[in-house]
């Protein structure tokens, strides 16, 4: 069977390497389930609910989002279309994968629902489409069990204990996002961390949270979501503004 390279120059990877580094993040991040079970919870979704959104829609960002304005009274409509634009990063992760995977037309809807943050990240980082495809499963099927089954469990124990807030269950969502954010923020320090998490990036994200911050008190509630996807194309029109300016500053 032929490869596909995937980075060039990057040595050959054991399989137990790959399967092991799936394993890892797909546990890992498989297990702030329960924090999004527990912020379901107390946003007012049963059980049932909480748990029909992590099987279809499996995405936590847009999960949370949902269920966080959800619970604080927001319109419907805004809190799915924040959620909505959350996700569309996805289709994008979908458009590089198809490429790299090559999976058979009958397997790529399914595959589809696999399409996140991690598992591309697993199977970007292979080689070859071999070791692609392996870790991109093996990281799918190991984050999405044990994201759905935590969800659950976090679902069942915060309805079993009454008000999430009570026992302080309620800071579960947020602390789990500064976790999964702190290993970013320290690998910045590192050359090669920095180009995983370019500088636009940041200025998208420190953008967003001004944006969003700047409207809450004037807007309802799931809005300020929507208003901070104006971050990215502002960025990117500076960008390209200081780069067509930057070779005049030169001479």
């Amino acid at each position: 069977m032929t490869t596909t390279p995937v980075q060039a120059g990057l040595p050959p990877k054991p399989r137990a390497a790959v399967v092991r580094d799936a394993l890892g993040v797909g546990t890992a991040v498989g297990l702030s389930g329960f924090a999004f079970g527990v912020t379901s919870a107390g946003a007012g979704l049963t059980v049932v609910q909480t748990c029909v959104l992590s099987l279809f829609v499996f995405t936590g960002a847009s999960q949370f989002a949902l269920v966080g304005a959800l619970g604080t009274g927001g319109n419907p409509l805004a809190a799915a279309a924040g959620a909505l634009l959350l996700g569309v990063r996805n289709a994008f992760y979908g458009l590089r994968l198809s490429q790299l995977l090559g999976l058979p037309a009958a397997v790529r809807p399914l595959a589809a629902q696999w399409v996140i943050d991690e598992t591309s990240a697993v199977a970007l980082a292979q080689p070859d489409r071999r070791l692609a495809r392996l870790g991109f499963t093996v990281t799918g099927v190991s984050l999405y069990a044990g994201w759905n089954i935590t969800t659950f469990l976090g679902a069942l124990g915060a309805t079993a204990l009454g008000d999430p807030a009570a026992w302080g269950l309620d800071a579960a969502g947020p602390a789990v996002f500064l976790a999964l954010l702190l290993p970013m923020l320290r690998a910045r320090s590192s050359s090669a961390a920095s180009a995983a998490f370019p500088r636009h990036e940041a200025a998208v994200a420190v953008l967003a949270v001004v944006l969003a911050l700047a409207v809450v008190p004037f807007v309802p509630v799931g809005v300020p979501v929507l208003v901070a996807v104006l971050a990215a194309p502002a960025v990117l029109a500076a960008s390209r503004l200081l780069s067509r300016r930057s070779p005049r500053g030169g001479r």
